[in-house]
C-alpha cells in the first residue's frame, strides 16, 4: 500500500492532486506548498536509500537517514509505559491502545524520517482500530490559530484488474447541525469519494465506493457533532520548519543534514575506492604466461596478475604494484562529517561517528549529552500530546459506536530516561540530597523506585516500624 501511494504521489501529484483538483473533488483547498512537496519527496527517497546522488553508481550509501530515524525512535520509545485506568471504559481503551504501543517505535521511525504521521482511529466491529498515515499519504486543508492541523484529506489507492481506484477521505471541522431543529454545533464532517482510471497517473472518473469491496461499507458522508477536536492525531518532529516557515507540517529529523549526508556517502565511497584501487597487483611480461586459442595470455589469478607487453626485457619482466593506502586520512574526514551530522540532527557525538575519538573535555561531553537529552525529551513530549489526542478520538469513537460503557479514564505516561541519563549516578546524587535534608525520603522513593506516593508512604512506614527502638537519636528522625 505504502509503495503504491508513494510512487503515485511522486509521479502525479503535480498534475493530478493539485489544489484545483482537490477543490473540485471535495470543495477544499490543500494547505501545502511546492517547497514542502519537494522536500518531502527528497526525505522519502533518502530514507528508502534512493537519494538522488546515488544515481551515480560510483557513490555507495551508508544508509544514514534510516539509521538516524531508527536510533532516535528507539531512544524515544524503548522504555515508554502508558497506564490507562479509572473505569471499564479505561480498561477497554487500554486493551485497544496496546496494539498501538506495540507498533509505536516503527511508526515513530516513519514520522521522524518524513516529518510527520497521522494516527486515525476508526471503529470495526467491537474494536477501535488505528490507521497510521505517513506524511506522503495525507494533505492538510485547515490549520487552527494555534498552528494545529484540524482538517485533512487522506488518500487510498488500489488496482483491480486493469483499473486504478483512488479514494479521497476528508475530515473537515466546522459548525454543523445534526438535526434541522437544532442549532449548529462544532463538529466534523467526514466525506468519502472514489475515482477510477485506467492510468495510475490520473484521478479519472467518479465511481461508487462499492466498486472496491473494502470500501463498500463506507458512508459517502457522515457528520459528527458536539466535538471540538478532530478525530485524528498528528505527530510531527518537534523542530522549526525551515523549508516553509508558514507551514504546520513537520520536517524530517535529518532535514538540516541533507547535504552533509551526501558528503558522507561520497567520502565513504572514496574510502571503498581507496582499497579497491590500491589492491596489490603483479605486472608480469606476457611471455611468462601461456596463451589461449585466441593468443591471449592465460593468467593464473586474474585478480592478482596483469599481463605486461615488455618484449622480454629483463628489467621489465616483473613489477609489483602495492601503493600506500590513505585510509586513515579518509576515515578521519568521514568521522568529521559524521560529527557534523550528529550535531545537525541533535544527536550526541559518538552515535554515528567513532566513539573513541568523540569530544573528550567534560564541557564537550556534557553539551553533547544535553543536546541529545533535549531532542529526545522534546520528541517524547510531542508523542505524549499526540497519544492523548489519539485516546480522546478512540474514546469518542467508542461512545459513538457503543462498543463500551461510558466512563472516565486517566492516562499516565512514563518515559524512563535511563538511555540518556546515568541512573546509578542519579541514584547516588539523590541519596546525597536525602542525607543533607534537601530531598525527602518520600520524594526519593517516588523518583528512584517509580512508586506512587501512597505506595512509597507504606514502604517508609514499614521501614520505620522495623527499626529497633532507640536506634535513632531524637535529632536523627
Amino acid at each position: 500500500m505504502f509503495k503504491r501511494i508513494l510512487v503515485w504521489l511522486r509521479g502525479v501529484l503535480n498534475k493530478m492532486l493539485t489544489k484545483t483538483n482537490i477543490k473540485d473533488a471535495l470543495q477544499v483547498d490543500i494547505a501545502i506548498s511546492k517547497p514542502m512537496i519537494d522536500a518531502l519527496s527528497l526525505w522519502v527517497k533518502m530514507y528508502e536509500n534512493d537519494a538522488p546522488w546515488l544515481l551515480n553508481k560510483d557513490i555507495k550509501s551508508l544508509n544514514l537517514p534510516a539509521a538516524i530515524a531508527s536510533e532516535i525512535a528507539k531512544s524515544v520509545t524503548i522504555e515508554m509505559e502508558v497506564k490507562i485506568e479509572g473505569s471499564a471504559r479505561a480498561d477497554y481503551l487500554a486493551e485497544q491502545f496496546k496494539w498501538v504501543q506495540e507498533k509505536l517505535r516503527e511508526k515513530c521511525e516513519f514520522m521522524l524520517a518524513k516529518g510527520g504521521l497521522v494516527f486515525k482511529p476508526y471503529p470495526e466491529g467491537d474494536q477501535i482500530l488505528v490507521d497510521y498515515i505517513q506524511a506522503d499519504q495525507f494533505f492538510p486543508i485547515e490549520v487552527d490559530s494555534r498552528g494545529n492541523i484540524v482538517s485533512c484529506v487522506f488518500v487510498d489507492q488500489c488496482k483491480i484488474g486493469d483499473k486504478y481506484f483512488t479514494r479521497l477521505e476528508s475530515h473537515t471541522m466546522g459548525d454543523y447541525s445534526a438535526d434541522k431543529k437544532e442549532g449548529a454545533h462544532r463538529g466534523c464532517k467526514i466525506r468519502n469519494v472514489a475515482f477510477s482510471s485506467r492510468s495510475k497517473g490520473a484521478l479519472g472518473q467518479s465511481t461508487p465506493l462499492s466498486s472496491v469491496p473494502r470500501w463498500a461499507d463506507l458512508a459517502p458522508e457522515a457528520t459528527i457533532t458536539n466535538i471540538d477536536k478532530p478525530l485524528f492525531a498528528y505527530l510531527k518532529v518537534p523542530a522549526a520548519n525551515n523549508i516553509d516557515s508558514s507551514s504546520a507540517l513537520g520536517v524530517s529529523c535529518y532535514a538540516r543534514a541533507v547535504n552533509l549526508i551526501e558528503d558522507a556517502d561520497v567520502q565513504w565511497s572514496n574510502f571503498l575506492w581507496e582499497f579497491e584501487s590500491g589492491q596489490r597487483a603483479l605486472f608480469v611480461d606476457q611471455l611468462a604466461f601461456g596463451v589461449d586459442d585466441e593468443g591471449d595470455p592465460v593468467l593464473p589469478i586474474k585478480r592478482l596478475y596483469r599481463a605486461l607487453d615488455a618484449g622480454g626485457q629483463d628489467d621489465s619482466l616483473f613489477k609489483e604494484w602495492s601503493p600506500e593506502l590513505r585510509e586513515i586520512n579518509i576515515l578521519n574526514g568521514l568521522n568529521s562529517i559524521l560529527k557534523r551530522i550528529e550535531y545537525a540532527c541533535g544527536m550526541a557525538y559518538g552515535t554515528l561517528s567513532d566513539p573513541n575519538i568523540e569530544a573528550k573535555t567534560a564541557t564537550e561531553i556534557q553539551t553533547s549529552k544535553q543536546r541529545t537529552f533535549a531532542m529526545i525529551t522534546d520528541t517524547q513530549k510531542a508523542l505524549q500530546t499526540a497519544m492523548e489526542q489519539l485516546l480522546w478520538a478512540m474514546d469518542t469513537w467508542a461512545t459513538l459506536s457503543k462498543v463500551s460503557a461510558k466512563g472516565n479514564y486517566e492516562v499516565a505516561f512514563d518515559f524512563d530516561d535511563s538511555i540518556i541519563v546515568d541512573k546509578g549516578m542519579q541514584f547516588q546524587q539523590d541519596l546525597s540530597l536525602v542525607d543533607h535534608n534537601v530531598m525527602s525520603r518520600l520524594e526519593w522513593r517516588v523518583r528512584n523506585f517509580k512508586e506512587s506516593e501512597e505506595v512509597a508512604k507504606k514502604q517508609l512506614a514499614l521501614i520505620d516500624a522495623e527499626q529497633p527502638e532507640g536506634f535513632f537519636e531524637e535529632g536523627d528522625k
